[in-house]
């Protein structure tokens, strides 16, 4: 509060600005920012891109290629919580050209019952 009050004293209403901060200038630009909402608003695909869902990292090599500007990814998921995006991560799912593949795993998912008849006895027994 001192330093305040020693700046006003000094300077007037100018001395309340704020000075600038030391440190590096921030990388993502409003242009970059525009630039990374309108991509992740498009598929990948219609981008001419080889993949049909956006991860982060594709997200932050595919800026990086259009703008020249390299961010970290976590950089990037916070511009895109800002705006109200969230990527999920991509769900992937097994198929197979068998056509009884369906009943298959249908199968395999039920849990296994074993019969009375099945249960081998816990006795050892001598075969002389």
């Amino acid at each position: 509060m001192r330093r305040w009050l020693k700046r006003y004293l000094a300077e007037g209403v100018e001395g309340l600005r704020d000075e600038p901060h030391p440190g590096a200038p921030r990388k993502v630009t409003q242009e970059y920012r525009e630039g990374l909402l309108h991509a992740v608003r498009r598929r990948p695909r219609s981008l001419g891109l080889p993949f049909s869902l956006w991860t982060l990292r594709r997200l932050v090599d595919y800026m990086a290629e259009q703008t020249g500007i390299r961010v970290e990814y976590e950089t990037v998921r916070l511009h895109l919580k800002a705006e109200g995006i969230v990527l999920s991560r991509p769900q992937h799912t097994i198929t197979s050209p068998d056509p009884e593949y369906a009943l298959k795993k249908r199968r395999s998912k039920r849990p296994e019952t074993t019969s009375p008849k099945e249960t081998s006895s816990t006795t050892p027994t001598s075969s002389i």
